[in-house]
């Protein structure tokens, strides 16, 4: 333990997946991070999320974390509720039988929170990497949109009033302030990078460009598409790869097929740290089209190969995971993201000095330096603070 003298608390994190489901993507891997380094500080930790077929029902990972999981998708947020006062009462694997009530609940809201305010009867912090305003009519119809919008900016804003709100950039605490979270009781803790294992590789010898990341609606590949559907007349051996997994593939492998390019798109699926250093390291250029982002987790991951990106200003946290024109680059709309590919590709100085820079940048970011200001907050809310 980093401190000793600091006493050892258990944690309950409570999220719909975990990173070893299909679904899973940034938002777990900041999760399961933090919650790794807070075990190495001697504390420990406990992940409620939903069941799933790639994984067993409970385990302990590698980092010692261990992983709960119970209910589905839709299910999740019921059975979490229900384990939780299983485990009140001395029942269940929470309970005596198992490992012990927690000291501290985080809820990770992602659109829709766990409402553990209401059963945890422990402090509970509200985890929120961004606002989902512009995401709810992405991914549902207009009667769900308009559910989940009101549960995120209405409910969920009073239910959690006396709780203290992480996120993981300044522009989703604007977005939380502005719908009435006291900009006092949030605090920002932004993502950390992993240290890159593996050889520098060479960049491909064709122009190349990568998407990577989950693939959902709200991810707007097809924008990517379209951009390389347009240069490809001008790059004739220009490539693109689509690395990651989720159930909006085949519109984009559609799509891809509608646009005449599909010999020019290349679909990884899931990919491993391994194939993810290689993706990153050779590429040119990466491209982030999401309508929005907490963070911009991969756009600092492919910083730390030497890969600029370009992505949408507009799109929450993006604009804190890079620095405009230095180390990346920031459009306001789909015919500048196209453009500005377009003169990335063309412009071997000015590219490869953005990576040298975008570099540097990624060095800042560390999950070491994350998970201990993560584990401050912990303490505090506890009333554990030294």
């Amino acid at each position: 333990m980093d401190n000793p003298g600091a006493p050892a608390l258990h944690v309950l994190f409570l999220n719909w997946r975990d990173t070893t489901n299909p679904e899973g993507g940034g938002s777990e891997v900041y999760l399961e991070r933090i919650a790794a380094e807070l075990v190495a500080m001697g504390h420990r930790v406990t992940l409620l999320c939903a069941a799933h077929d790639n994984a067993s029902p409970a385990e302990t990972t590698a980092e010692g974390v261990r992983v709960l999981r119970r209910g589905s998708r839709h299910t999740v947020y019921a059975r979490v509720a229900l384990t939780c006062l299983a485990g009140r009462f001395g029942l269940g694997p929470l309970g005596r039988r198992g490992f012990g009530r927690p000291d501290l609940v985080v809820d990770v809201c992602n659109g829709v929170p766990f409402f553990a305010p209401l059963y945890a009867s422990r402090p509970v912090i509200a985890l929120v990497h961004h606002v989902h305003r512009e995401q709810w009519p992405v991914v549902f119809g207009p009667l769900m949109s308009r559910l989940g919008w009101w549960i995120e900016s209405w409910l969920a804003v009073r239910l959690y009033r006396r709780c203290r709100y992480v996120t993981v950039s300044e522009a989703s605490r604007t977005e939380l302030a502005a719908l009435g979270v006291a900009a006092e009781r949030i605090d920002v803790v932004p993502n950390g990078t992993p240290p890159v294992i593996g050889p520098p590789l060479p960049r491909t010898p064709h122009p190349s460009l990568v998407v990577l990341g989950r693939l959902v609606p709200h991810k707007r590949v097809e924008i990517a598409l379209r951009t390389v559907a347009e240069l490809v007349g001008e790059l004739p051996d220009l490539e693109l790869v689509v690395a990651g997994q989720g159930w909006w593939e085949q519109p984009l492998r559609e799509l891809s097929d509608s646009l005449g390019i599909a010999d020019r798109v290349r679909f990884t699926g899931f990919i491993s740290e391994e194939e993810k250093h290689t993706l990153l390291s050779s590429a040119w250029v990466a491209l982030t089209p999401s309508i929005k982002e907490g963070w911009g987790l991969t756009i600092v991951e492919a910083a730390s190969r030497g890969t600029p990106t370009v992505a949408f200003r507009y799109a929450g946290g993006v604009a804190e995971a890079m620095v405009d024109t230095e180390t990346g680059l920031l459009v306001d709309d789909e015919a500048e993201f196209t453009a500005q590919v377009r003169e990335l590709l063309a412009d071997d100085v000015r590219r490869k000095a953005m990576g040298e820079a975008a570099l540097h940048h990624a060095s800042r970011f560390t999950w070491a330096a994350t998970g201990a200001r993560f584990a401050q907050l912990v303490a505090h809310a506890t009333g554990r603070a030294g």
